[in-house]
């Protein structure tokens, strides 16, 4: 009787997620054969031609690098303050310091890390102007609280053994944390911070939509004015710049898990 309940609950709700992408398509219009009509296709070839050649001036391709650098910093120093913050925060979050303060920690991770990048970016736009500090800001408000909260699970599923041998030896608390918990969590904790940071530096790309800096605020000006050149150069270096930081994170990762191992 279960196996059957659970068969007909298992076909309803594969029904109930297809009557709602059904219904999704029907409420938003979308019609996906203007895509693949003539005058589409002609369209889109056209659209897409006017971004060929890049433009590839000497004086275009130094303002992009420094453009792409200015992006390379934001999500850097954004990630390292998140990385110090959540880490601050994590340790009440996994009630480490009383059961008084858990909860608090919580509420503040959970209120940094519920507005996306692009809401915060747009405050501290207000906050702090134009420019690469405001990203750099809204970036570490959301990543502080991703990484503390995860910084807080890795706290909490650490195990307890090696702490309570330090205690049976007489070291205190700090000493249990630093020699007990702490090297158990390092290598995740920097996993994850590397992971928060390959995501940091594409969105360090789109925050210059609202006025962020670096490459994304270039990209939006040339788009705005209709150079489509030159936003394919913008784009080149979008595309660089977050392989060879997947790239380089990748190493890094595999180094700490060859080490741990």
């Amino acid at each position: 009787m279960r196996a059957r309940l659970r068969r007909v609950a298992g076909v309803a709700s594969v029904a109930a997620v297809l009557v709602a992408v059904a219904a999704s398509f029907a409420y938003l219009a979308v019609d996906f054969r203007g895509l693949f009509t003539a005058e589409g296709r002609h369209e889109m070839a056209r659209f897409v031609a006017e971004f060929f050649p890049p433009d590839a001036s000497p004086d275009f391709l130094r303002r992009a690098g420094f453009a792409a650098l200015q992006t390379l910093a934001v999500s850097v120093l954004g990630t390292l303050i998140a990385m110090l913050a959540g880490g601050l925060l994590a340790l009440p979050a996994a009630g480490r310091l009383g059961a008084a303060g858990k909860w608090g920690a919580r509420f503040v991770l959970s209120f940094l890390r519920s507005m996306p990048e692009l809401v915060w970016a747009a405050l501290m736009v207000l906050a702090a102007g134009l420019g690469p500090f405001a990203g750099t800001l809204a970036l570490a408000l959301h990543t502080t609280g991703v990484l503390g909260r995860l910084f807080a699970e890795s706290l909490e599923n650490a195990a307890p053994a090696p702490e309570a041998a330090l205690r049976e030896l007489g070291a205190g608390p700090v000493a249990r944390f630093v020699y007990g918990t702490l090297p158990q969590v390092a290598p995740q904790c920097v996993g994850y911070t590397l992971y928060r940071w390959e995501m940091n530096i594409r969105m360090a790309t789109i925050l210059g939509v609202v006025g962020a800096g670096g490459l994304g605020q270039m990209l939006y000006f040339h788009l705005s004015l209709f150079q489509q050149p030159q936003a394919a150069t913008v784009l080149a270096g979008m595309i660089v710049l977050v392989v060879a930081s997947d790239s380089l994170s990748g190493r890094i990762r595999r180094a700490l898990s060859a080490q741990s191992h």
